[in-house]
């Protein structure tokens, strides 16, 4: 399997909807546009693609020329260890930008996999340059976005230097309630697209490891767990447990 998408052009009356009208606008690049630069940023963004379970929209060492805004879906970031293990680096859901890593070198360093049936809209990169410099707010929330993914980074920097296996797990959960309620969602019902061990690989912990503290956390009253449906029951513990650094 390849896992590349089929390109989906969208036609006019879709284009002129992509972005004005999407659910996500506020977590995704048009916050704080004008009606008139909301179309011209529609205008940018001129194709969707589709990913199915376990496809992926671009691998290690493919060209950059595009970002990709998650519209519906979820998606890994991974990378190749030198043992050959798949080591995963981050979770992205609706709202948020895949394809950063390839900015600086212009070639992808990573592996972006999606974990359900997901959909993206494409960004070209050369063309959103030019209309950045032309929209100072556009400008701006995309500085925004690559801090808030240097901050993310070093998160899990300090998650696989410092913390114990428990204050991991915690952290990954809060981390994800806290994405949820900025869409919307529960923060304390949700289902885990990833698997356990893609969680184990994130956090730096082997499979036995994330199991045994699911099982340890369901024990302690912190949160029930169904398979991948989790409901969190105890979320200032949960905080507590991390210790209100950063997630």
């Amino acid at each position: 399997m390849t896992g590349s998408m089929a390109a989906q052009p969208l036609s006019l009356e879709r284009l002129r909807t992509a972005c004005s009208t999407c659910g996500l606008k506020e977590l995704c690049l048009p916050v704080g546009l004008s009606g008139q630069e909301m179309d011209r940023l529609d205008d940018l963004i001129h194709v969707r693609r589709t990913a199915k379970k376990g496809q992926s929209i671009y691998r290690a060492g493919e060209p950059f020329d595009a970002l990709y805004a998650v519209r519906s879906g979820f998606f890994k970031s991974s990378i190749l260890s030198e043992d050959g293990r798949d080591q995963v680096t981050g979770f992205y859901m609706g709202g948020e930008l895949l394809g950063m890593d390839g900015i600086g070198t212009e070639q992808h360093t990573c592996d972006a996999v999606a974990l359900e049936d997901s959909e993206v809209c494409v960004i070209p990169f050369g063309r959103l340059e030019d209309l950045s410099r032309q929209v100072p707010a556009l400008q701006s929330h995309f500085h925004k976005v690559m801090s808030r993914e240097i901050v993310r980074d070093h998160g899990v920097m300090m998650l696989l230097g410092s913390m114990r296996a428990e204050e991991r797990l915690a952290a990954f959960l809060v981390n994800l309630s806290q994405r949820f309620v900025a869409r919307g969602y529960s923060p304390s019902e949700f289902y885990l697209r990833m698997t356990r061990e893609e969680i184990g690989s994130y956090l730096g912990l082997k499979l036995e490891t994330v199991s045994r503290v699911f099982s340890k956390f369901q024990d302690e009253g912190l949160i029930s767990v169904q398979q991948k449906h989790v409901r969190i029951i105890d979320i200032p513990r949960l905080k507590h447990l991390v210790g209100h650094r950063p997630c």
